[in-house]
């Protein structure tokens, strides 16, 4: 990866499949291992690339008039496919990720309210005050050469966990690191048998994970179990108070404890795997840029950070929020919307077989020659206030849509208010120049933990 100078601009490698047909083994081993390999040259040029994967219909849709269709005007025709089900469902269970229908629907009314922008301030600090503890830890260790990838999932696993339920997360957040970790190298990768057997036969993996679903729901449990017992009377203090008391507004339903369970789930095991590879790529892009590192080293300069400012500091983090969101362009953490169609379609003049997979792929339309001017520069200037506003369809990093993430306000919340914390308070550089290559295993991760050195700015 190159670094940018006053007339270099800092330029991504996009790993990519061979031009070609690729056959269905090849495509699922890419699939299993880094399924960013399975786009082809083709899916960063064109509006949309057919393939066959074992006799089912492949479309990688790139067009922005479809994937309004698929996304916004006709999702109920597009349900999740079985791979991806069985995939996520022993973390997720039928929280609001993988719920459908009517159930999705209650799901959705019922936890909007916890991520209104009123409730945006309450959760800054619960950030805050974790980025705070985290830049302490680092600046009191005399290790200079850092994992940020560790230290970034450790900090987004306290964020998400501090904000969930008001608890120092250091009791649970070893088993609940590896519980994670280990899934999602191992059984969270899908087998063959995963895209050929339909959900109701289980794969051989399957029984696997319904092991790991069980240790989850219990560890799940006991965190509930203890911050039960921490009840107050108080204004909530945390994502949990708000959950744990919230009501469908058009039925006046509560969560069961079953539900109450997967939502946490939901938001700890998604919230924090896409936030710690979300800061990860931010702090390495800047690490790299030299210029823009110091540019947003003087925007923070003089602002107070800390939690009880949090809330009301993020207006003034214009070129931080926009090199996030330019991280978020190269590397987003969900690199692929995958839909099966229940019926067949025609999504924007492209006609949609019954039963063919859709892949919306923020990894390729993010980076399409067709959609961005430069795609493979790091140019956080195109989300900086008046540049030309993308095509909402271009840029996908949650979605789009009735099933957005609906925590994506306090996701980039978040990622703001610490890369503003971390470059603050240091000067980030790489402590060597060995190339690091993304590689999508659930999220954009990189292939490797590469060193950094941290050096105080005071």
């Amino acid at each position: 990866m190159a670094r940018v100078t006053e007339t270099q601009p800092l330029v991504v490698v996009t790993p990519q499949a061979p031009s070609g047909t690729l056959s269905g083994r090849v495509i699922a081993k890419a699939l299993r291992d880094n399924a960013l390999l399975a786009f082809p040259p083709e899916a960063f040029e064109e509006d949309v690339v057919y393939r066959r994967f074992f006799g089912r219909q492949q479309i990688i849709l790139n067009r922005p008039a479809g994937i309004h269709h698929i996304l916004v005007e006709n999702p109920d025709n597009y349900r999740r496919t079985p791979a991806t089900m069985r995939m996520l469902r022993p973390l997720l269970g039928n929280g609001l990720l993988l719920s459908e229908g009517e159930d999705w629907k209650h799901q959705r009314r019922t936890v909007a309210p916890a991520f209104a922008p009123r409730t945006m301030p309450l959760l800054a600090r619960h950030v805050a005050r974790a980025a705070e503890a985290a830049v302490d830890s680092l600046a009191a260790s005399a290790e200079r050469r850092v994992d940020l990838l560790a230290t970034m999932q450790s900090l987004a696993l306290e964020i998400a966990g501090t904000s969930m339920f008001s608890l120092a997360m250091e009791r649970y957040r070893p088993e609940l690191r590896d519980l994670i970790t280990r899934y999602t190298a191992g059984l969270g990768r899908p087998s063959l048998p995963d895209f050929l057997l339909p959900l109701w036969i289980p794969s051989p993996r399957d029984l696997a994970r319904r092991r790991v679903r069980r240790r989850w729901v219990a560890l799940i449990g006991r965190i509930i179990a203890e911050r039960r017992g921490k009840a107050s009377v108080e204004a909530p203090r945390d994502l949990f108070d708000l959950l744990s008391t919230a009501r469908d507004p058009e039925t006046n339903s509560p969560f069961s404890a079953e539900n109450l369970v997967d939502q946490v789930a939901t938001l700890i095991t998604a919230g924090h795997e896409t936030t710690g590879v979300s800061l990860f790529w931010s702090l390495w892009l800047v690490a790299a840029a030299p210029a823009v590192q110091e540019q947003l080293a003087a925007e923070c300069e003089r602002l107070d950070l800390g939690p009880d400012n949090a809330g009301e500091i993020l207006p003034r983090l214009v070129y931080t929020r926009a090199v996030v969101q330019e991280a978020l362009r190269l590397y987003p953490p969900a690199f692929t919307i995958v839909r099966l169609a229940n019926y067949g379609d025609d999504a924007g003049g492209i006609k949609v077989p019954a039963g063919a997979i859709v892949f919306i792929a923020p990894w390729a339309l993010h980076r399409h020659r067709r959609l961005w001017s430069q795609p493979e520069v790091f140019d956080p200037a195109r989300f900086l206030p008046g540049a030309p506003v993308p095509d909402r369809f271009a840029y996908l990093p949650f979605g789009i849509g009735p099933r957005v993430c609906i925590g994506a306000q306090f996701a980039l919340t978040g990622a703001t208010l610490v890369v503003a914390t971390m470059i603050k308070a240091f000067r980030i550089e790489r402590a060597d120049d060995e190339p690091v290559m993304p590689v999508g295993i659930v999220t954009t991760q990189p292939g490797q933990s590469p060193l950094f050195r941290l050096r105080p700015r005071r």
